[in-house]
């Protein structure tokens, strides 16, 4: 004889594939708690997997704090801040930098130039190996900024016709306020950009920074912008990025002064937040997917409740209390609530494994870039599944699903022997 318990088993019996209407309401609220299940696991993960890679591609270019003055005006006495800002036992890398907006005209041998109104960053070449990903991301060329070579991004290359080897003239701010001012007088000289040498190509996985740094020496971009030995912050990098404001407030107490700490989380708070937000709002939306399956539980419990009420009378007269009557439906309810979370489960985790095959798919047919990389910045649709994410929307569903069948077992519970008997 079987273990299981008598209203388990007979909710079992009951839910035997049969060519009944009943039968077919029951696969379809398996199905629909399938892909209610499928759908929240799919968008949740990716939107996890999306905040994810935005914030190892900010911090893979960025550090994990800014080190400015109020004022905005250079940092003097830099490495002596550099020095301070080290003896932190949270600190990990140190790197001062020269950070401002240019104007750049290509020279190709055939052709008009382009322009562009790229931004310039001076770095120290050695110190920038312990504080970003850039020097193993040069994908054409070198990693070399001696004399007057920049590298620049893939994405800024690509678009104005650039390749290692190409010059490229960059006017600062001070060269165009010259040029400006020279134009009232009649025997001033002509004003020439600085030119450099394209040494290297990077791609560091983020279509802005592809496309609106070029990178230099920090001795180069101190003498394009009349700098001298100034520059305009230092970067830090921490032993946890995670861990920026506490550290944040330890250095503005040891230096003070007219040194302004900002951290990655303030500088990119807008995405960072708007990631957030919209991952929990669209949690809630999804969820509502399945509560309209949880209806067509509802509504198959309700017609099994009216074809078995002859049957249940039996069973009230054979002995059977309220409770087990209702325990039998809402056992059913339950196994329609596990086939349907477990086959979502499923289905949710094959469809995270071919998704990008499936959005590449989907960009042939259609003829349309649905994940344009302009917009979102990848060029793969990332994801990432969350064990926390994962039980939260298999347990959510579960218990939405033994809900709906509270209605029709308390209706069935309620049934009164002889008028269930008589029924027809």
């Amino acid at each position: 004889m079987s273990r299981l318990p008598f209203e388990l088993q007979l909710a079992l019996r009951y839910l035997r594939p049969k060519r009944t209407f009943v039968s077919v309401i029951t696969l379809i609220s398996i199905f629909g708690v399938m892909l209610g299940v499928a759908v929240l696991i799919v968008v949740i993960s990716v939107m996890t997997g999306f905040d994810k890679e935005l914030r190892d591609k900010i911090l893979g270019f960025n550090a994990h704090l800014n080190v400015r003055t109020y004022s905005g005006k250079p940092i003097k006495n830099y490495r002596e801040l550099a020095k301070t800002i080290s003896s932190n036992v949270h600190v990990r890398a140190v790197a001062p930098y020269v950070l401002q907006q240019s104007f750049a005209e290509t020279q190709p041998e055939t052709g008009e130039p382009a322009y562009a109104a790229p931004y310039v960053r001076g770095i120290d070449p050695k110190a920038e190996t312990n504080l970003s990903v850039l020097p193993k991301s040069i994908v054409d060329g070198q990693y070399n900024m001696r004399g007057n070579r920049i590298v620049v991004g893939q994405t800024f290359a690509m678009n104005y016709g650039l390749r290692v080897g190409d010059h490229l003239a960059i006017y600062s701010p001070k060269d165009l306020r010259e040029m400006k001012e020279a134009r009232k007088k009649e025997d001033a000289d002509a004003i020439l950009p600085d030119d450099y040498e394209v040494s290297g190509i990077f791609d560091v996985g983020h279509y802005e920074y592809n496309m609106a740094f070029i990178v230099t020496s920090l001795v180069s971009a101190q003498e394009l912008y009349g700098l001298g030995d100034s520059v305009n912050g230092i970067f830090v990098n921490l032993d946890n990025p995670y861990n920026s404001s506490e550290v944040r407030k330890q250095l503005s107490q040891t230096i003070g002064g007219d040194i302004y700490i900002t951290t990655w989380l303030e500088e990119n708070s807008t995405f960072l937040n708007a990631l957030v937000v919209e991952k929990n709002v669209m949690f809630y939306i999804l969820f509502f997917i399945m509560i309209v399956a949880a209806f067509g539980i509802t509504s198959a419990q309700i017609t099994f409740v009216v074809q078995k009420t002859r049957e249940i009378g039996m069973l009230k007269a054979l002995g059977a209390t309220s409770f087990q009557i209702m325990a039998v439906f809402l056992s059913q309810s339950l196994m329609v609530g596990v086939l349907g979370v477990l086959s979502g489960l499923g289905f949710g985790i094959l469809a995270l494994h071919y998704r990008n095959s499936f959005l590449h798919l989907m960009n042939r047919l259609t003829g349309f870039e649905l994940f344009p990389a302009k917009i979102y910045m990848f060029s793969e649709l990332p994801a990432l599944a969350v064990p926390r994410d994962i039980a939260l929307i298999c347990g959510g569903s579960l218990f939405i699903c033994l809900l709906a069948g509270v209605l029709p077992a308390l209706n069935a519970a309620r049934l009164k022997p002889v008028e269930a008997l008589r029924h027809e």
